[in-house]
């Protein structure tokens, strides 16, 4: 038994009139009279009492029809569920991003961007690590991440930068560098040579500073996330070098924060996603991250 053959039973049964049953499925009546006999020879049930006037249910009919109706809707809700998910009206986002995506505002705005054009579909976004984002993606654990560049990536992924911005120096508020009068004064590169640094995951700012300074980094601690970065500076383990957004995103105590001398030392905030990508509501927020990016001109 197929589907159709609930459609032409179930037209029978509302109508209680063959000729008009065929002409609302648009049969001729002998074709759907053939067609219930089908049925009633599948069940093994006379599902309909027929004479030269009337046609009424049976009780076997009665009970099929109630039936018919059900599995008829939740195929028709499975079409539709289906379509839907299709459009990429529904799903669910696995999104992995660091810690600085968040202070830049930059994940909090697509998301939010993405919400409010796609109501339906989840997103489950988590804080990994960050070097570990581009195997997960790889792997289908997670579909976009949200990471800091630059960092090693394979052919299979694309990037869409999405925010770019400079490092600054967060000092403990005893340092010789830290006092009120210099707040304003950029702090020179080599100015940090005997410094102790606390590293977050992109180590960029602390080696490009080291380069400029012409000096090895002595690093004593790499905690990875900017939280727990800005921490133990504030417990006068060391110097970091952070995200200029974190001067104005991060009140932590006796953290003081001085910009860098000389060229900016610049980072981006970019997403990560796989160049292949067939999953529709992943491929809406991919057209979303991309088109945002031509917009603010980071390509």
């Amino acid at each position: 038994m197929e589907l159709r053959h609930l459609k032409y039973f179930i037209a029978v049964a509302e109508e209680l009139h063959f000729a008009q049953a065929a002409e609302r499925l648009g049969i001729s009546p002998p074709t759907l009279t053939v067609q219930i006999q089908e049925i009633e020879r599948s069940l093994q049930a006379r599902l309909f009492l027929r004479s030269k006037r009337s046609v009424a249910l049976t009780t076997a009919g009665a009970a099929f029809l109630e039936e018919a109706r059900q599995t008829l809707a939740q195929f028709e809700h499975a079409q539709h569920v289906g379509r839907r998910a299709g459009r990429g009206e529904t799903g669910r986002i696995e999104i992995g991003y660091v810690g600085s995506a968040t202070f830049s505002g930059v994940l909090q705005q697509q998301l939010r961007r993405f919400r409010l054009a796609w109501p339906e579909v989840v997103l489950n976004a988590r804080e990994l690590v960050m070097d570990e984002l581009p195997g997960l993606i790889e792997e289908g654990r997670v579909d976009v991440a949200f990471v800091r560049l630059p960092m090693h990536l394979s052919a299979s992924l694309q990037v869409q930068v999405l925010w770019r911005d400079s490092f600054c120096v967060a000092l403990p508020a005893e340092h010789p560098l830290a006092g009120v009068d210099l707040l304003l004064q950029p702090v020179k590169a080599r100015e940090l040579a005997e410094a102790a640094f606390i590293v977050p995951e992109q180590v960029l700012g602390t080696h490009e500073v080291g380069r400029r300074g012409r000096f090895e980094p002595r690093i004593v601690a790499a905690p990875g996330a900017l939280v727990a970065v800005l921490s133990q500076v504030s417990l006068g383990e060391g110097v970091a070098i952070v995200p200029d957004v974190l001067a104005s995103a991060v009140a932590m105590p006796n953290v003081v924060f001085r910009p860098l001398a000389g060229k900016p030392v610049t980072s981006e905030v970019a997403a990560l996603f796989r160049k292949r990508e067939f999953a529709p509501a992943v491929m809406h927020f991919i057209r979303q991250l991309q088109n945002d990016g031509k917009a603010d001109g980071v390509n």
